[in-house]
């Protein structure tokens, strides 16, 4: 287990993360109840299934993929309690290998922006071959820490990923629509960005 694996099981298991915050977004809200598309939704990162529920209770059907055993136990009592069908997987986003149909909407909140580096190639290959033109690709990515700020003790990289560097990721298959920046909590620079599949 990877150090970044070791980290979010950790956080799981021994407390509540502050990422999970068991309310979806209003930025995905606003786009879910602005638009009557369905179809297949795919939630990358899912945690512990906040968004997937969100998104089988408004009429998608549902795939949810995240590396920690924990947070997709506790989706899976979520949605069973939600009473709705979800299929859940625990696996690695930049392998996604075992998904073989297209989908209309994909959505990550937080995940991207933690791959490395390395991997994230991999990971938007994966998300141009699982789905179909026209689908629409929701992402929440921190910006990087500027060079003088201090780097947190458990996170020994720099987390995040630029404007630039999301165009030039997805360029080959995706437009992006429109962006969005802001702050988490009013701390951390961030956006939300709203693609589309070519």
């Amino acid at each position: 287990m990877n150090w970044r694996r070791w980290f979010f099981e950790w956080q799981y298991w021994f407390g509540k993360p502050r990422w999970d915050t068991n309310v979806t977004p209003p930025e995905v809200v606003a786009y879910i109840e602005s638009t009557s598309a369905r179809g297949r939704a795919l939630d990358l990162g899912c945690g512990t299934g906040t968004n997937s529920i969100f998104l089988a209770q408004h009429g998608f059907e549902v795939v949810a993929v995240d590396f920690s055993r924990k947070a997709i136990a506790r989706a899976r009592d979520k949605a069973r309690r939600a009473r709705v069908a979800i299929d859940f997987y625990v696996a690695d986003v930049t392998r996604l290998d075992f998904l073989n149909t297209s989908f209309d909407f994909l959505l990550d909140v937080g995940c991207l922006h933690g791959i490395e580096p390395a991997h994230r190639t991999r990971y938007a290959e994966h998300l141009a071959r699982l789905t179909r033109a026209g689908a629409v690709f929701m992402l929440y990515a921190f910006a990087p820490l500027p060079p003088d700020a201090p780097r947190p003790r458990l996170r020994p990289r720099s987390v995040g990923i630029t404007e630039e560097q999301v165009r030039a990721l997805f360029a080959a298959h995706f437009d992006v629509e429109r962006v969005q920046h802001g702050t988490e909590r009013g701390e951390r620079a961030s956006a939300w960005y709203w693609l589309r599949r070519r």
